[in-house]
């Protein structure tokens, strides 16, 4: 049986139940999964012959104090087979460990999409790094959570596929809360809500301002070949202009949409008086470029009925009458997790 030792930093809401899942052998494999390392922002634990995950929190709570520099040491001191670390953070400090992971033999999952979404030369080097080294660097989460967006993309493009467009729900959140938002005073109550339950980030701005959905296009964009940058994904911003994005705080973030309740109000009776639901849109163009807006969805579009934190993308690659549809839960912790789960097991 083959081995493959994890070394996990992040252990909030993807990450325990990540933890869950290996704990509760609740997967299929022919491998077997050893948790070496765990570590979140203050604490580090580690046990070369295996953490015992029904005390990991004990444990965690009893193990050093949490230095990065040390985490990355121990663990190449190690030397095991089959190494990889994990990162289930939205952290850029993290993020840029990356290249020293790789460097080492030590292969990458991640569902923190900054390295990917950051400069094109950082992401390049990354993919470069794993290529040169005989190691993995996976990120399939980083779009449509456990879906596979990405895989279908890099299988298209190895193959040759044009791809004339891509267009998506691709915010499992900001679709929950727009298919919530049926009654007028709501929407910050359902932003809310959506938080409580994890299926946004720990500050809903960075939803709704667009800035995650910014993130996965350009994703999307260089799993299809072009070089593009950030700042080719055009945000169309639904929030009130500047004074709900400039607030930095989730609290104070929340007042001012609170605030603004009659402004969404008028968006979503527009859209009733039209027989239309409000849907969040990520088009990718021929180009490479991408909008990104929210849109008035007639009843007879593929996106009128995505429900819940569902995702919805449309492939459709040239001289194809059809195009490729992927659709199914795009937010959740439970439903990343399996994700991550997924891409480790591909190792």
């Amino acid at each position: 049986m083959k081995e493959i030792n994890l070394f996990i930093t992040g252990l909030g809401n993807v990450g325990s139940e990540l933890l869950s899942i290996i704990e509760n052998n609740s997967f299929k494999s022919s491998s077997k999964v050893n948790v070496i390392a765990i570590s979140n922002s203050k604490y580090m634990f580690f046990n070369k012959n295996g953490i015992h995950l029904s005390d990991w929190k004990k444990l965690l709570l009893n193990g050093e104090k949490n230095d990065r520099e040390s985490f990355f040491e121990k663990t190449t001191k190690l030397n095991l087979k089959n190494s990889v670390f994990v990162d289930n953070t939205a952290s850029t400090t993290i993020a840029n460990e990356y290249e020293n992971y790789l460097s080492n033999g030590i292969s990458v999952v991640t569902c923190n999409k900054i390295a990917c979404s950051s400069k094109l030369n950082v992401y390049e080097k990354l993919v470069k790094l794993s290529m040169q080294n005989n190691v993995s660097f996976l990120y399939e989460t980083n779009v449509g959570s456990s879906l596979p967006v990405l895989e279908t993309l890099k299988n298209l493009f190895s193959a040759d596929a044009k791809i004339d467009s891509v267009k998506g729900i691709l915010s499992g959140s900001l679709n929950y809360i727009f298919n919530n938002f049926l009654i007028e005073n709501s929407f910050h109550k359902i932003v809310n809500k959506a938080r409580q339950l994890g299926l946004t980030e720990p500050n809903p701005k960075v939803d709704l301002s667009g800035i995650d959905v910014a993130r996965k296009l350009l994703i999307i964009s260089r799993e299809c070949g072009y070089k593009t940058e950030i700042g080719d994904m055009k945000i169309k911003s639904f929030l009130p202009k500047d004074e709900c994005i400039s607030n930095n705080s989730y609290e104070s973030f929340y007042e001012c949409i609170k605030k603004n309740k009659n402004y969404f109000n008028k968006k979503l009776n527009l859209a009733k008086s039209k027989n239309c639901k409000l849907k969040h849109i990520a088009e990718l163009k021929q180009d490479g470029t991408g909008l990104i807006s929210l849109q008035e969805i007639k009843q007879d579009n593929f996106f009128y009925n995505v429900n819940d934190e569902d995702n919805l993308i449309m492939i459709s690659p040239k001289n194809s009458k059809k195009p490729i549809l992927i659709k199914g839960p795009g937010a959740g912790g439970n439903t990343t997790a399996n994700g991550v789960l997924n891409d480790i097991l591909k190792i």
